[in-house]
Order: C-alpha cells, then sequence, then structure tokens
C-alpha cells in the first residue's frame, strides 16, 4: 500500500505570511532518551522560527530533572508539573491550569501518558491538539493496555504524526482517520562539537586502546541489548569489547546474562550520559539492536559521528540508512548480528565508505529548517479543519 504524506512544504512566501503560533509541548520525561531529545530539538528550532514555544513537563517531585536543565540552557520557556507521578486528577488540574494560562493554538502531547492524561482536557478547552507517535514498545499485557488507551486517545485529536511510514500504517490500521494521520521523520540537529576519539574515551571511562562497540538506549526488552550481548558472545574473544550506554530495568538481568555467557569481562556498563551524541567518536562501530523502532535519534548520532553501524531492520530503521549507508540484519538474530559486526572489523574500507555515505545522506535529507516547516503544515491543516485561523 502506498502511502500518501499530506504534509506540503511551505514555501518562503508563505512562511513570510502565515502567523507565528502559539504552541505548547507536553510530555512526561524520562531521565534522557529519544523522544526527549526531538522534543528538545522540535522545540528549539521552532522558537528559533519565530513562534511562541512553551514546554510542559510532568516530572514528579523532580525540581532538578535533566530535560528541564537542557531547555533552560536553550531559553525554551518551561513549566514543569511538579505532582506525584501517580496522582492523575491533580496532574490534570494542572494542566488545565496551565493551559488556560498560555492560551496556545496548539497542543502538541508526546508519549502515553500525557496523550491520555492530555486528551480531555484539551477537548474541554476546545483547543487543537496534536500528538507525535514516537513508536510502541510492545512487550507484556500491560505495554499493550498503555498501547490500546494511547491509540484510543489519537482518535480524538486533530492529527497525529507518525515518525516512520510503518509506524503511519498501523495508526491508520487501528482506526485513526486516514486523513489525521501524517508521516514526518525525525530530524537531527548537533548543538555541541564531536569529540575527538581520545577526549571521548576518557569522558566515558573506556580504555585508550582497543576495538569497542558502542550500544547506546533504554535497557527494557524493547531495545534488544540482550540480543546485542548474545552476538558478542558469538564473537571471537579479542575481537571488540561492548560499551552500553544507558539504563533501565533490564540492567541487572542484562548483567547477569553477560556473566553467564562468560563476556562479562568484556562489557563497560556506563550508564546515562545526556547528551552523548558528541562522545560518538570514542566507538569503533555503532550497533542498535532494537526490536521495535520508530526513528531512532541515536542513529542520527551515530552517523552525524561517521562511524559504521551496524542497525536491526526494524520500525523507520530502513528509511533512514540502506546497504549504502550501513549493515542491515534481521531483528532477534544474534548470529547474523555477530557476522555484520566481523564484517565491519574485516573490510574497514567497505565500513569507511558506508559511514561517509551516511553522514552525507543525514546532512541532505534530515534537516531541522524542513522538519519544522512540515510539523507547521500539520499545525495549520489542523487549525483550519476546526475552522480556526492557522
Amino acid at each position: 500500500m502506498t502511502l500518501t504524506v499530506r504534509v506540503q512544504t511551505l514555501n518562503p512566501t508563505r512562511r513570510a505570511s502565515a502567523r507565528a503560533l502559539r504552541i505548547v509541548h507536553a510530555l512526561s520525561p524520562g531521565p534522557y532518551g529519544g523522544l526527549e531529545r526531538v522534543v528538545e530539538m522540535l522545540s528549539t528550532a521552532q522558537q528559533k522560527a519565530g513562534h511562541d514555544v512553551h514546554v510542559v513537563p510532568s516530572v514528579g517531585r523532580t525540581h532538578d530533572h535533566p530535560f528541564v536543565a537542557a531547555l533552560r540552557r536553550r531559553n525554551v520557556p518551561v513549566s514543569a508539573i511538579t505532582v506525584p507521578l501517580r496522582s492523575y486528577l491533580r496532574e490534570r488540574a494542572e494542566l488545565r491550569r496551565l493551559l488556560t494560562r498560555l492560551t496556545p493554538d496548539i497542543v502538541h502531547t508526546h508519549g502515553y501518558r500525557t496523550d491520555v492524561l492530555a486528551a480531555g482536557v484539551v477537548r474541554g478547552l476546545n483547543v487543537c491538539a496534536v500528538s507525535t507517535a514516537h513508536g510502541f514498545a510492545g512487550g507484556d499485557a500491560k505495554n499493550r493496555l498503555y498501547e490500546w488507551l494511547e491509540i484510543r486517545a489519537y482518535r480524538s485529536l486533530d492529527a497525529v504524526v507518525a515518525v516512520s511510514r510503518p509506524l503511519a500504517a498501523r495508526l491508520r490500521a487501528a482506526g485513526i482517520p486516514s486523513e489525521r494521520v501524517h508521516c514526518i521523520r525525525n530530524a537531527w540537529a548537533s548543538e555541541q562539537p564531536l569529540l575527538e576519539r581520545a577526549e571521548a574515551r576518557v569522558r566515558l571511562g573506556l580504555p585508550s586502546e582497543g576495538q569497542v562497540i558502542g550500544w547506546v538506549g533504554r535497557l527494557s526488552r524493547e531495545k534488544g541489548a540482550d540480543v546485542m550481548i548474545d552476538a558478542l558472545s558469538l564473537m571471537p574473544d579479542g575481537t571488540a569489547q561492548l560499551a552500553v550506554v544507558g539504563g533501565g530495568p533490564e540492567r541487572e538481568a542484562l548483567k547477569a546474562q553477560a556473566e553467564r555467557l562468560g563476556v562479562a569481562n568484556r562489557v563497560y556498563w556506563l550508564g546515562v550520559f545526556p547528551e552523548v551524541g558528541h562522545l560518538f567518536a570514542a566507538f569503533d562501530w555503532f550497533a542498535l539492536s532494537s526490536r521495535t523502532e520508530g526513528t531512532p535519534i541515536v542513529l542520527f548520532e551515530a552517523m552525524a559521528a561517521g562511524i559504521p553501524i551496524v542497525a536491526t531492520a526494524v520500525g523507520g530503521v530502513p528509511e533512514v540508512i540502506s546497504a549504502e549507508e550501513g549493515l542491515l540484519v534481521p531483528s532477534e538474530d544474534p548470529i547474523a548480528l555477530a557476522q555484520a559486526l566481523q564484517v565491519v572489523l574485516a573490510d574497514r574500507m567497505g565500513a569507511s565508505a558506508r559511514a561517509d555515505s551516511a553522514r552525507r545522506r543525514l546532512e541532505t535529507e534530515f534537516s531541522v529548517t524542513r522538519w519544522v516547516e512540515a510539523y507547521d503544515g500539520v499545525y495549520r491543516r489542523a487549525l483550519t479543519d476546526r475552522g480556526m485561523s492557522g
């Protein structure tokens, strides 16, 4: 089935004549991850484009959340909701109070929790509501329930943006009206210079010598860190070590897996590093072993660093890199992953050529300017459909 992207790129004349919008991004951020990075980049770029942007994160009782700090460094206005995370009625009331004060044209939600909590609030305020579907984690019955609730909330919104074509197809199949589903892939903007290999390794606490595979993500089932550890055990001892950047609920189980497979001494557990993208030169190549993805920001970070990439062909990943830019393998296949990593090691020239192609593709296809224009088009179409001025 051919998917039609219902987003028109705005020409310069239209952008000059279109009024600035008042946009509120609402989310419940984790410590740091792809969703948080997307909201940070999008809100910053929209503000630079002349829009009035405000971010409303629900951060529990945390008063020094790294996501809030990152936005404030970029001078993006933030009003954090600091009620206990299970106080849903208080959270909804606080969100309603903030939206009433901010009087936005657009409320843009991110993540299942905020999508579900905010849906009724924005309906009651008669505000135009848009959400970005960043991807579904799958997994156990609880996660599937969350996904069902999120999709149900999507049906009441004015527009839903999917970050990949497979995700857009899934939303349409789930009953979201086709005219409300738009596909906009994530973009990339680097705001920190890439550190040299030696300094990046010092920052991460890695040895100065030796081949290191970089793995970056949340330590949860959908990201497939267990598949990566299985793959490492299939590679000859002394071939490479693995640097795992991230935290999450499976950390201890993954460490036990590495012990059981006899590779614990080859794995560095580095924890969470906010804004880790400028440290990617520490890695000799990058592995993404996810079971499911939208359009992963971490993949863009590896492309920007110019390091060879081996990734599972899931979600929007094949829309970002092809065989010209990296090696793609099936998900849930540690043998294929290990073999691809060894191909990179054996063919340095080919790996380097693919990495160079990936960096060029990133620069030409995933610009922030086009990204902001695409979201601008979605917002204005949604406002027009509601009979509001866009």
